[in-house]
């Protein structure tokens, strides 16, 4: 192969692999994102919502626990 060839083969490379890191941090930034609160629509908000009403249940089931005990 020639200077030019190896040259070529050395950007086309170099070039993958700068695609290649760009799209690993565009991904990377996405998901973290959807991991922060932000109003509502994040995955972090749904999680707590559906762990606050886990909690409401639990005590309700506590109170008619007690009440049928008695």
């Amino acid at each position: 192969m020639s200077v030019e060839n190896w040259a070529a083969l050395a950007v086309s490379v170099t070039t993958l692999m700068g695609a290649l890191a760009v799209g690993v941090r565009h991904l990377v930034k996405y998901y973290l994102a959807e991991l922060k609160p932000n109003g509502g629509s994040s995955i972090k908000d749904k999680v707590a919502d559906i762990d606050n009403k886990v909690d409401k249940l639990e005590a309700r089931i506590d109170e008619i626990y007690k009440f049928l005990i008695k």
